[in-house]
């Protein structure tokens, strides 16, 4: 989905919010948890893919200062700025990670945490199929959404105004596990951002592997 001057509406959303962002999900264990298991099955020196990027703080700084080569995509330019300033180890990309070319393969693990809320299910569906050829095989793909039954829902997010969509948990599991990839591991949560606007939210992370052969 885009806005008028054809950026993608997500852009607009998180240039507004900015480094509210990290403040916000700075406490989320279940976050660092994942980062942590995908830490223990990284070779040194992995190629690593962060999809919405955000502030880049904490995955691809996590990342990067294990001696990992991190790329993070994401379409906010002031996303873009303030993870460029803040993990100078890291490289970043302003881009639609939609229109992006990813070579089949190209790298050894990608992360996907809540950038896919706001494409449509088609979207989501094609772009995890996408990801999961970039992934070599023998790589492994944490993603995390909101696990809820919604489609082009209006809402209110960090007091931005958001057209939502998601798929129920186990919905969100098989189009994963359609994409081609095996999931290893799945932890559900509520975690509350901290901001005066937010509310509980569900959480669900998938720890994967695209099988095959190392390489």
């Amino acid at each position: 989905m885009t806005d008028g001057d054809h950026r993608p509406r997500a852009a607009a959303v998180f240039d507004a919010i900015g480094a509210a962002y990290e403040q916000a999900f700075a406490g989320s264990e279940p976050h660092r948890a994942s980062l942590a298991w995908l830490l223990g099955r990284l070779e040194p020196g992995s190629r690593v893919l962060d999809v919405g990027s955000g502030t880049g703080r904490p995955t691809a700084q996590t990342l990067a200062g294990a001696g990992h080569d991190v790329l993070g995509i994401d379409c906010s330019p002031v996303m873009v700025g303030l993870a460029a300033r803040q993990v100078p180890g890291a490289s970043f990309r302003c881009a639609d990670i939609r229109e992006e070319r990813l070579a089949d393969g190209s790298f050894d693990a990608i992360c996907v945490y809540f950038a896919l809320l706001q494409m449509s299910r088609d979207e989501q569906s094609a772009l995890v199929r996408r990801l999961a050829r970039a992934l070599r095989p023998g790589g492994h793909m944490v993603l995390a959404t909101v696990p809820l039954d919604v489609e082009d829902v209006e809402a209110v997010f960090m007091g931005q105004p958001v057209r939502v969509t998601s798929f129920a948990a186990e919905d969100f599991t098989a189009m994963v596990s359609a994409a081609g990839l095996r999931v290893l591991r799945q932890d559900e949560a509520l975690f509350t951002p901290a901001h005066p606007d937010a509310v509980p939210e569900p959480q669900l992370f998938l720890y994967c592997r695209r099988d095959g052969a190392a390489g």
